[in-house]
């Protein structure tokens, strides 16, 4: 498969968590490509900074305010990015936050939490943004963040877990249904390992205050395994040109999806990562 987008040059992407970590890295890579960008981010204060930052580097940009788990908010960020560039072609659905508890545990509102950023969140981007690309009759690249906890099931975050794994589907399913009706969009599902970003200190931005953080201040930033922003937007870019679907960052992962796929056959055990 390949890309359908040809240049990027003046085209426009809109990217939700774009205000920090890997989303704020997607824009700096498309606006390095010419692209006018839409950046969407629950934080304020972060998107003010984001936006000053992406100004600097001579991008064309806004910016808007957006919780992704409320669909007006994000029908609303799709009212705004049109009004603002008049199409969309790359659609980054991207914000992410992570609970952490024992799947028994978790209380019900922190399910519904994570499920409405990580899972409802992307269903809103699809669901607001793809009926539009497609009306336009231009080509469109959809980049859903999943995580390798979209193909392999860590524990101790089972709602994260749950919603990535949903992710994946919409994603599968999304880029299914448009090749069966022939349209000129593509999709992409990001799976990385660890990333150095802020989503293990996320519940700074749950509705009610502080809950705890889940992987305390350091924490994910300073596992081994853990990548820069920079390196997973650069193979986001490649997956857009090259029509890629799985964007894989940490290769180990693929070993134990195989063994997963094995186990299926045999009735084994699933494999079960490290907790991160």
């Amino acid at each position: 498969m390949t890309g359908v987008l040809g240049s990027l040059q003046g085209k426009t992407a809109v990217i939700t968590g774009g205000a920090s970590g890997i989303g704020l890295a997607m824009a700096q890579q498309f606006g390095s490509q010419g692209m006018n960008l839409v950046i969407a981010d629950v934080e304020q204060g972060a998107l003010e900074i984001a936006m000053a930052q992406l100004e600097a580097e001579g991008f064309s940009c806004c910016a808007m305010q957006c919780d992704v788990s409320d669909q007006k908010a994000v029908e609303a960020l799709a009212d705004f990015s049109y009004d603002a560039f008049g199409a969309v072609h790359v659609l980054c659905n991207n914000a992410g936050v992570v609970h952490r508890d024992l799947a028994w545990e978790a209380s019900i509102e922190s399910w519904e939490w994570v499920l409405g950023v990580d899972l409802w969140g992307p269903i809103y981007g699809v669901h607001a943004f793809v009926p539009r690309m497609i009306a336009s009759g231009e080509p469109g690249h959809v980049v859903n963040t999943a995580s390798t906890a979209g193909v392999v099931a860590f524990p101790g975050i089972a709602s994260y877990d749950v919603a990535k794994q949903g992710v994946v589907a919409l994603s599968e399913v999304l880029l299914a249904d448009a090749m069966a009706e022939k349209l000129p969009i593509r999709v992409s599902v990001l799976c990385p390992g660890v990333v150095r970003t802020k989503i293990g200190v996320s519940e700074r931005n749950r509705p009610g205050g502080v809950k705890g953080d889940a992987f305390g201040e350091e924490g994910l930033i300073t596992a081994t395994e853990a990548i820069e922003p920079e390196a997973v937007a650069q193979a986001v870019l490649r997956a857009i040109n090259d029509g890629t679907f799985w964007i894989m960052t940490h290769p180990r992962y693929v070993d134990l999806v195989k063994t997963r796929a094995e186990g299926m056959l045999t009735g084994a055990m699933p494999p079960i990562p490290h907790p991160i």
